[in-house]
């Protein structure tokens, strides 16, 4: 498979954002434009004009999105459309970029990963980095609280019953639906306001997959943000307020969820789903 979307596709879908812009820009009162929440104002978390490279291979370009608190916005792209690599580039992992991260208007310039974890970011890798040597709740309790927002254990188990079940089990005999809630279970414990969620639906059973929607909306309630890399149309479309489209390391369209619920079957052919 091709990485990212044909040139033809790209501009076919560019025209069409710009023709709806102009369609809803001109049902608004003289002076008004139309915008999409989460255009940077009042963000918790804005990333503007980033790009990337590996080597001389550059595979982000000029890339702006923003995540509000207690709203979730997914990055939707084919493999190799530099989703992962933006997440990465937030966390501070990955080092060879351009451009600025900010979360509630501060720079984070060049601040580690580590760091940007104690301002309040939390990652949740494809891989949910569980450690098979501790035991469930050794796995939420090894890291530090970085927020007073930070859920308690109680809550967590409340939330997560299954992980109260099995509080005594190491990671290793965890399915991988409950790997994923152990993941994302302890960046809540560290009180992270900003959740960076990595494919969490893959290679977890339909009704798994459901219950980690459950969880995401039950996480923005509770007025965490959170920046989704998703491949799965259909869950990423249950749960997001809205979406970007990645091609080729570009961001070719930004989508409210109805906007992006109308156009779902055409997004699944465009994007190889």
């Amino acid at each position: 498979m091709s990485e990212g979307m044909s040139e033809g596709t790209t501009e076919r879908m560019s025209e069409r954002t710009s023709e709806e812009t102009a369609d809803q820009t001109a049902d608004q009162p003289a002076g008004r434009t139309t915008q999409l929440r989460g255009d940077g104002a009042g963000s918790l978390l804005t990333v503007t004009d980033l790009s990337a490279w590996y080597g001389e291979a550059r595979v982000l370009t000029d890339v702006s999105v923003s995540v509000a608190p207690g709203e979730v916005a997914t990055l939707v792209g084919r493999n190799g459309a530099g989703k992962t690599t933006l997440l990465r580039s937030v966390m501070g992992l990955h080092k060879q970029v351009k451009g600025v991260v900010s979360l509630d208007g501060a720079d984070l310039g060049r601040r580690s990963a580590d760091a940007r974890a104690r301002a309040g970011i939390g990652w949740v890798p494809d891989d949910r980095g569980i450690y098979a040597s501790l035991s469930v709740e050794e796995n939420l309790l090894l890291p530090p609280v970085v927020h007073e927002s930070a859920w308690s254990i109680e809550k967590v188990y409340e939330h997560f019953p299954v992980l109260a079940e099995r509080r005594d089990f190491p990671g290793t005999k965890l399915s991988g639906g409950e790997q994923q809630m152990l993941a994302m279970a302890r960046v809540l414990r560290m009180g992270s306001r900003l959740l960076l969620l990595d494919e969490p639906s893959e290679g977890l059973a339909p009704v798994i997959v459901q219950r980690i929607g459950e969880i995401i909306r039950d996480i923005k309630a509770h007025g965490v943000g959170v920046l989704l890399v998703e491949q799965n149309v259909t869950f990423a479309r249950s749960v997001a307020d809205r979406h970007y489209l990645l091609a080729q390391g570009r961001v070719v369209e930004h989508l409210s969820n109805d906007a992006f619920a109308a156009r779902e079957s055409e997004l699944l052919t465009h994007l190889g789903m």
